[in-house]
């Protein structure tokens, strides 16, 4: 089947649903993203009146692509991940250990599943825990529905792409964040750098599917890897502290590595 094709039927589907889309030029719609599950998952939420206008692409990942959204006049984003063609042999390290996948088939199809509604989970302990991440709605199958961050239907910059008044001030709200992830949500974020913060009024922490609870096998040197990140970036903005002095700081352990 052609791309045009594809993108025909793509928006017939969404026509069927009442769906109405925005900037439809922008919507090049790939086969391996809007699927017949992706679709039934998309319809369903549609018919529960969660999503009634749909826009372009805000980001495309290796796994998943996050597309501009709203229901009913609220900007809202809807991140979808890719059946047929996410690697699995990234996301390997974080699901193995993780007792939240110990009774998940390992197909591709219920994996994808599984690793949605962790992120949705993931999400929602950090914002109880007090980290600025996008407010999770609501999941079915392989979708999320999250708040939108940014203005005018442009997401706020990743922290790499901002110049910043004070950076020292950005540096400690982030290991703030850091830590409150670890002691309040018992989280790590696991895949942390000045890639995956957006910046808007405050740094916002994003794409937490990957987030690992302190009782990971692996969740002591995945922690350490966020705080070199973070010290890397800042390293020539700012005054930062020691990798080591951190850690130890937010875990309450005295050791030079985990």
């Amino acid at each position: 089947m052609s791309l045009k094709k594809k993108e025909e039927r793509f928006d017939r589907a969404l026509e069927e649903m009442g769906i109405r889309i925005k900037d439809a030029d922008q919507m090049k719609v790939r086969d391996d993203v809007f699927d017949e599950i992706t679709l039934l998952a998309l319809y369903k939420l549609v018919h529960k009146k969660w999503i009634s206008v749909v826009g372009g692409p805000i980001s495309t990942g290796k796994e998943a692509n996050v597309f501009y959204a709203e229901r009913e006049g609220i900007p809202i984003a809807i991140k979808i991940y890719r059946i047929r063609t996410a690697n699995f042999t990234t996301m390997g390290e974080y699901i193995r250990g993780d007792r939240r996948f110990a009774s998940v088939r390992k197909n591709r199809k219920d994996l994808i599943f599984a690793w949605t509604k962790k992120e949705f989970s993931n999400l929602a302990r950090a914002k109880d825990a007090g980290v600025p991440v996008p407010e999770p709605l609501v999941w079915d199958r392989n979708i999320l529905i999250m708040s939108f961050l940014g203005e005018d239907e442009r997401p706020y910059p990743q922290l790499r792409s901002v110049k910043l008044e004070d950076p020292m001030a950005v540096y400690k709200q982030i290991i703030g964040y850091i830590e409150a992830l670890y002691s309040k949500a018992g989280l790590i974020h696991g895949d942390l750098s000045e890639f995956n913060i957006l910046y808007g009024d405050q740094p916002y922490f994003i794409d937490m599917g990957q987030s690992v609870t302190r009782d990971h096998p692996r969740a002591l040197p995945f922690l350490m890897r966020d705080v070199k990140n973070i010290n890397r970036f800042f390293r020539n903005r700012c005054d930062v502290r020691g990798d080591e002095e951190i850690f130890n700081d937010i875990t309450g352990l005295d050791k030079a590595e985990p």
